[in-house]
């Protein structure tokens, strides 16, 4: 059996505004920082042999402070694309149109000069299985909630639209029997239950 642990960066201080980042290169917050580091000994518990990261800052900074400074960069697990809607405020965006919103979040709407559901979940589903390949036992995947959402999507036919959002700083756990995956945990954090987490 083989897993992947998946884990959603820290919080920023856009996520804490509860303003979408898409693939903007925003910095962790203190906060952020110290919900990584509240990870780092529950990851050490599955000891990753190999470690991936999108390669924005807060991707690579939460990996690191997880014990991986040496994760292999890609873009290909960088958060999706949202065009017009980057660095706009998830409240303002439900004032103005909540079924657009909605539906983006259930993968059928595409923001102006986003990138599609269909085409971010195809880059997704390359990385998770290139992980799956490349590790012995654990790989390690440090990312964003929306990467975490298609992974779901792709590997298990979870839709979007049945998921919460993924808490900062939290970790989802898919087995792989050598056949397909399974979920064995989603959205798992040291201490809490994040139940209202920010896109």
């Amino acid at each position: 059996m083989k897993r992947l642990i998946l884990v959603r960066h820290g919080e920023t201080e856009w996520n804490a505004a509860r303003r979408l980042q898409g693939q903007q290169d925003i910095a962790l917050s203190e906060h952020g920082r110290a919900q990584a580091l509240a990870l780092r000994p529950v990851i050490a518990t599955h000891a990753p042999d190999i470690a991936f990261t999108s390669d924005l800052r807060r991707a690579a900074e939460t990996s690191a402070l997880l014990g991986h400074a040496d994760a292999v960069a890609t873009p290909r697990l960088r958060e999706q694309g949202l065009g017009a809607w980057e660095g706009r405020e998830i409240a303002e965006l439900m004032a103005e149109d909540p079924d657009a919103y909605r539906g983006w979040r259930a993968g059928t709407n595409v923001p102006a000069r986003a990138e599609g559901w269909s085409t971010f979940r195809s880059r997704v589903e390359a990385a998770m299985l290139d992980a799956i390949s490349s590790c012995r036992d654990v790989a390690l995947i440090t990312c964003h909630g929306g990467v975490i959402r298609a992974a779901l999507d792709t590997l298990i036919a979870l839709a979007p639209s049945r998921i919460i959002p993924v808490g900062p700083g939290s970790m989802s756990i898919l087995a792989h029997d050598g056949s397909g995956f399974r979920l064995e945990a989603f959205n798992f954090s040291p201490g809490r239950v994040e139940l209202h987490a920010p896109d």
